[in-house]
């Protein structure tokens, strides 16, 4: 299954010169956050297939103009062809604002899907805005990561965790694959494209 992960910065190469037939050939697009919406429906239209997001700290504008056509995942399990994928956006609170949280409210956040995961038997990719705290975050509280969110992997072990919020322009040498036990990490920073059942390379 081609999964295309888009987060933060939208794709010149394919809002401003899409071509017909780019986004051939994928079966599920996924959003970390933090896209303008009319991007995400200008993806989903062209490309046909369910596009899934999460909201990143920056998409108030979502409550206004949701992507048309797209799917939220915030705080549930979404299945795709026998693949479950839980969806937790927001970044650590460093401001008011919508979709910012406390460790704390991370945490409760988590608490409340648990019984869900169980009775699916587990998660395949879990899709966030923010990373992990200590793996792939940076030190400043707005880029801070949740720990909680390791014990997701450590608990569910899946295949993949996806995520946003810290660009790899930054300057913190984010790399864009790495692993974590047994689950593929990927920095969604502007758009990558893998294969599902052939994990890309670190």
């Amino acid at each position: 299954m081609k999964i295309k992960v888009l987060g933060d910065v939208e794709s010149s190469y394919i809002w401003d010169h899409y071509k017909p037939g780019m986004l051939r050939g994928f079966d599920l697009i996924i959003s970390c956050g933090d896209l303008n919406p009319n991007y995400l429906t200008f993806v989903e239209t062209f490309a046909n297939v369910p596009l899934l997001y999460v909201h990143g700290n920056h998409d108030e504008k979502y409550k206004a103009i949701p992507p048309e056509g797209c799917v939220c995942i915030e705080d549930s399990i979404y299945v795709h062809n026998g693949i479950r994928i839980l969806g937790l956006g927001g970044c650590m609170r460093y401001r008011p604002g919508a979709h910012q949280y406390t460790e704390a409210e991370m945490e409760k956040r988590v608490k409340k899907l648990r019984r869900k995961i169980k009775r699916l038997g587990g998660i395949d990719i879990l899709v966030t805005h923010a990373p992990m705290r200590g793996f792939h975050d940076g030190e400043d509280t707005c880029h801070q990561g949740f720990a909680v969110f390791e014990a997701l992997l450590n608990d569910y072990q899946p295949k993949y965790f996806l995520h946003g919020h810290v660009h790899m322009n930054y300057g913190l040498k984010t790399p864009r694959v790495s692993q974590f036990a047994q689950t593929t990490v990927i920095n969604a920073y502007r758009s990558f494209d893998f294969d599902y059942e052939n994990p890309p390379e670190k």
